[in-house]
């Protein structure tokens, strides 16, 4: 298929990165090291929106190893991921929402990522046996949804997504299927090109279960006219579309920036859902994480700057313990909200923490 032989074009290594920036020999050493540790892929697509002469250039820090890369403090598990795996590839955290790691594999890999343990690796914790995961959805009646997520679901075979969604689409308690996906933005070519995916999407999302798609779009750079193509070809197979931000320091720290992406996004038809607060993972925190002081402030300041519909994305915190909602700050306290609790006597329970300036995660936070 066209979209499987492009991808065998992505940078992958470290003497194809010399050929787009200048790399002395102890750079070259490290960033070896590092993308031994976490895989180096990136499509020609989204190389081309790198403005090279620019060392602040967003896309190129979202998508090329950094030194930074070194700094281990933080954990590769901050959501508690782990601890709430039913099977391999099987996440069960709160109970309306069955998570399927489907895949290890992305058409890039983001260096942000917070499965960084996980994309392009070895790893035994995507599913293996799919029937087995929706024995389990099956046999749990209170989940309405499943989330199919990876690595990208979107890198896999076409027919294998129609197997997940013939096999998902028969269980009478679900409501709608949702894919995670970053496809749309670092490789729309595999949904402009692949005709047979549209039609699959589109013979399931006019039926019983709803198909909804979630993107992550994190600067407005990335929302190119093969983008807007790939969103309106979703648009047109029935999904609905939403994304979820993630925010990063150097990319969308910037209440103009982070506001011309929402207005864009509300342009082109997808449904803002959230803003996440980067998390505090290894090889991550150091260099993408916002502090939530900073974080809030840029969030309402580039509220100020949209309308009702770009603005209905919450800011969220992905904690092990749930999804927390960062609600305000006032004088010295910051106050929160459980959005998602996985021990529902918490779900809706709003607290407060004393404010820390450098405070990152709520872990910082007394």
């Amino acid at each position: 298929m066209y979209w499987k032989n492009e991808l065998r074009n992505n940078l992958t290594t470290i003497g194809q990165l010399s050929n787009y920036v200048e790399l002395s020999g102890k750079e070259q050493c490290l960033l070896n090291h590092i993308i031994t540790k976490h895989p180096m892929s990136v499509t020609r697509y989204y190389l081309s929106l790198i403005d090279w002469n620019n060392p602040n250039d967003p896309i190129k820090k979202m998508a090329i190893p950094s030194i930074n890369e070194l700094k281990l403090c933080g954990s590769y598990d901050t959501s508690g991921e782990k601890e709430n795996t039913k099977m391999p590839g099987l996440q069960h955290k709160y109970p309306q929402t069955a998570l399927i790691l489907s895949t290890n594999k992305c058409s890039m890999y983001c260096r942000y990522c917070f499965r960084k343990r996980l994309v392009g690796l070895p790893t035994e914790e995507t599913i293996r046996r799919f029937s087995q995961g929706v024995r389990y959805i099956k046999n749990h009646t209170e989940i309405n949804n499943v989330l199919i997520s990876g690595g990208d679901p979107f890198m896999l075979h076409t027919s294998t997504i129609g197997k997940f969604l013939e096999k998902l689409v028969e269980i009478p308690h679900l409501d709608f299927i949702r894919f995670g996906t970053r496809v749309p933005v670092a490789f729309p070519m595999r949904i402009i090109e692949d005709k047979e995916l549209q039609k699959l999407l589109k013979s399931y999302a006019f039926g019983t279960k709803k198909i909804y798609v979630v993107t992550q779009f994190n600067h407005p750079k990335e929302i190119t006219t093969k983008a807007k193509n790939a969103v309106t070809a979703l648009s047109k197979s029935g999904v609905i579309i939403g994304n979820q931000t993630v925010l990063l320091k150097g990319v969308n720290d910037d209440p103009d920036i982070l506001a011309e992406l929402q207005n864009k996004l509300v342009n082109i038809g997808i449904s803002p859902y959230y803003v996440f607060q980067c998390r505090p993972v290894k090889r991550v925190k150091k260099h993408f994480q916002v502090p939530l002081y900073k974080g809030y402030n840029i969030i309402e300041e580039a509220k100020k700057k949209l309308n009702g519909h770009s603005k209905r994305f919450r800011y969220i915190m992905s904690h092990k313990t749930g999804k927390i909602e960062i609600m305000g700050i006032l004088n010295d306290e910051i106050y929160l909200k459980y959005h998602q609790a996985k021990d529902f006597r918490n779900l809706g329970k709003f607290f407060k923490k004393k404010l820390d300036e450098n405070a990152g995660w709520l872990d910082d936070l007394k």
